[in-house]
């Protein structure tokens, strides 16, 4: 069928939008397999120079066309697009009056309304003098139009009010207060839903909308008790004894971090995400053991198991849980996500344990997936080929990854020795002012002009397009640009706050040691005055060395190589710092139902102790050590790394084993010091902490690892006086060979 002009002043064309609608409905009835496209600007083609107007009657169109005929294809300028919750109050009677052809004055009306949109565009041309019109408030909305519409918008001032008005007139008229959030509750975040999955809503917003559904619900929770148990007592049963009703939900679904880890922001993302899309979600908090997780998931009879992590012990514990899962005969799939899974390690480890048809084990790269992948997986018309697919997808990527091992050559522990790049004595950084542990306390306002914004907006999932990837460009981005603005505005007011009023704390320690390389030249030695170097060393921290052999490579790295051997007078510094109080603030705003404010003070803690980090780094190697005495970089040249030195993480590429954090916790006796304490894999607590080693020779490099054989490993468990077995666990994800 064709889409044909109306408004046209000719009676007859006044039906065109609505022929059209009943005729893709008619087609898709008789013919379900046939595709139906059209060109939607025909449609409003007498309105064209008033783009509001044009919009705001496709949006319309689309919306009956599409979600209630079942057209397929629309052609329209998609950048241009509105939602039917998008369009401007004021039109949006009269351009549905005019798609559907309710009243035979539809077409006058939206003349009417055209003219006065044209009067105000030419007041803005003539020097944006105040419009004539008078605008229609959302406030002036139906009650439930304004409930949807707060929803929509992620505006929670009127909450309260206004879903009581709407509590209230349902009431009246002899309805139940849940009928308020399967109404225009429920409706508005179906909205969400739609906007988020179709690319024309972002992380920040749903949040923001959560936040609002959040707080009417937790309002009308009271309400909805005490009809349930008068309904109860009036049936002559015991309320007491009933059970939730979780029958409303789309699916049940229990989210964990992992046993030892305390990451979790990525996970309250997802849940509030999930929340959002009629999900009953079973947040059950951080360092979750594989009995507590399975144990509750029979308790809710989820429908589906999600379990993040942030560090590599975790995902060993992942591999755990599935084969746990596997033995207790479980039915449920199983998704895996955090910044430390993979969709690799995901097939070829965790999927073996526990995945089939009936319950597979998926990756969920971030939030915005975790929707599709679950509404796919719940799902029993979409399930078994969606399964299918994922199914095929890990079995290649198995192949694949067993295949690059046949292929991949790698060293000996001795002739990757025999390849060290061993770093020039003549270039040893002076002597520190001092040596030993001391604790360094910061204000937060001295830290704040070090914060690097860039992964701030990675957490909330904003990403621009090239040339405007980062910060500050991300706000040029045609795309995501004004959402990311004022996300950034909100992190500025809470950031400003925060630093006020105290509500967080920056504390930490840092440690300068007499350090040399090893006999073996594996390791390194450090000594807590001069003194005493070259007698039993205080302690010693164990490295790794590349071992993949990789064409013209002349080094085969570790970090022992940038601290000199005996007879040189080396240093090695480290430093473990924390933001103190972001759990309690999280807290607050989780009981004010404010998830919004939440994941925002999270994100800001992390961005504040890396702030931190940067600057004690800069001040040992300005003051402290004192070996770049002299440097002068901008903000940008610190983020660009451009300083003589490095500053490698415990459990990050250069040195993947988590085990060495517990060296420098004895050493500088780090919980005693500033109350960093480590969990059971080795994660720091509170979650926004950093810790480093400190390595001063400018030929001092960021490098990988990569997997390692089974003789360097053995070494290695030698040398840390460790039990193979034990050693392998932790350094699981390195391993080229099973164990």
């Amino acid at each position: 069928p064709n889409i044909l002009t109306i408004g046209t002043g000719i009676e007859e064309h006044n039906n065109y939008g609505v022929d059209f609608i009943e005729a893709t409905k008619t087609i898709k009835e008789l013919c379900p397999w046939c595709k139906i496209s059209g060109g939607v600007s025909n449609l409003s083609f007498g309105f064209r120079g008033v783009n509001v107007v044009r919009e705001s009657i496709h949006a319309y169109f689309l919306h009956h066309a599409c979600v209630s005929s079942g057209m397929d294809v629309g052609i329209v300028n998609a950048a241009e697009m509105l939602h039917p919750v998008e369009v401007p109050v004021q039109l949006r009677e009269v351009c549905e009056d005019a798609v559907l052809n309710r009243r035979p004055d539809a077409t006058d009306r939206l003349l009417a309304a055209t003219e006065a949109e044209k009067e105000a565009m030419e007041l803005r041309k003539r020097g944006g003098g105040a419009v004539q019109v008078k605008k229609k408030s959302w406030r002036d909305l139906p009650i439930a139009e304004r409930l949807t519409h707060a929803l929509v918008k992620g505006i929670s001032e009127h909450v309260d009010k206004d879903t009581e008005e709407m509590r209230s007139e349902i009431e009246q008229r002899g309805g139940k207060t849940l009928e308020v959030i399967e109404g225009p509750l429920m409706q508005g975040m179906n909205v969400v839903g739609d906007l988020f999955g179709a690319g024309k809503m972002f992380l920040p917003q749903v949040i923001k909308s959560a936040r609002v559904m959040k707080k009417a619900v937790a309002y009308l929770l009271p309400f909805m008790e005490k009809e349930k148990r008068d309904n109860l007592i009036k049936q002559g049963l015991d309320p007491d004894a009933q059970g939730d009703d979780d029958s409303q939900y789309a699916g049940k679904f229990l989210i964990a971090t992992v046993k030892g880890d305390v990451h979790d922001i990525g996970k309250n993302i997802v849940a509030v995400v999930l929340g959002c899309n009629n999900y009953k979600v079973y947040d059950i908090g951080v360092m979750c053991t594989c009995e507590a997780i399975l144990d509750a998931a029979i308790e809710h009879n989820v429908d589906a198991i999600g379990l993040s992590g942030l560090i590599t012990p975790s995902l060993d514990e992942m591999v755990d849980v599935a084969k746990e899962m596997a033995k207790r005969n479980f039915k449920v799939p199983l998704l895996i996500g955090g910044a430390t899974t993979s969709k690799m390690h995901t097939a070829v480890k965790v999927a073996p344990q526990y995945a089939s048809d009936e319950h597979p084990v998926i990756h969920v790269l971030d939030a915005s997936r975790a929707v599709t992948v679950v509404s796919s997986l719940l799902s029993e018309e979409s399930k078994p080929d969606y399964v299918a697919d994922v199914q095929d997808e890990y079995a290649e990527l198995r192949d694949e990854y067993y295949a690059s091992l046949e292929d991949r050559k790698y060293l000996t522990l001795d002739q990757a020795i025999s390849k060290r790049g061993d770093v020039s004595t003549e270039k040893v950084a002076p002597t520190p002012t001092h040596l030993g542990a001391r604790v360094v306390e910061e204000d937060l306002g001295e830290v704040v002009p070090f914060i690097d914004w860039n992964p701030f907006f990675q957490t909330w999932e904003l990403r621009g397009r090239y040339p405007n990837r980062g910060y500050p460009k991300i706000f040029n981005d045609e795309t995501v640009g004004a959402e990311a603005k004022k996300l950034f505005d909100d992190a500025q007011a809470m950031l400003t706050k925060i630093v006020e009023t105290k509500e967080l704390s920056l504390k930490g320690c840092y440690g300068l040691y007499a350090a040399n390389r090893s006999e073996g030249g594996e390791d390194v030695d450090v000594w807590e005055n001069e003194s005493e170097r070259g007698n039993k060393p205080a302690a010693t921290f164990c490295m790794l060395r590349q071992q993949a052999e990789v064409d013209g490579q002349q080094h085969y790295l570790s970090q022992a190589d940038f601290v000199c051997g005996r007879g040189s007078r080396d240093h090695l510094g480290m430093f473990a710092v924390a933001c103190f109080g972001a759990e309690a603030a999280a807290k607050r705003h989780e009981d004010a139902n404010d998830d919004y404010s939440k994941i925002m003070v999270q994100a800001l803690a992390d961005r504040l102790v890396e702030a931190f980090a940067e600057k004690l780094h800069r001040d040992m190697r300005v003051a402290h050590w004192g070996y770049a005495a002299s440097e002068s970089l901008s903000h940008d040249d610190l983020l660009k790394v451009k300083y003589d030195g490095i500053r490698p993480a415990p459990g990050y590429p250069s040195q993947p084993d988590h085990t060495e954090k517990r060296t420098m916790w004895d050493l500088m006796d780090v919980e005693k010091r500033c109350g960093i304490k480590l969990s059971s894999s080795l994660s720091m607590m509170p979650a926004a902490s950093v810790s480093a080693l400190v390595f001063a020779h400018p030929d001092a490099s960021y490098f990988a690892v990569g997997k390692v054989q089974k003789d360097q490993v053995e070494s290695y468990a030698q040398r840390k006086g460790m039990e193979l077995e034990v050693c392998e666990r932790w350094l699981s994800p390195i391993l080229n060979y099973d164990r």
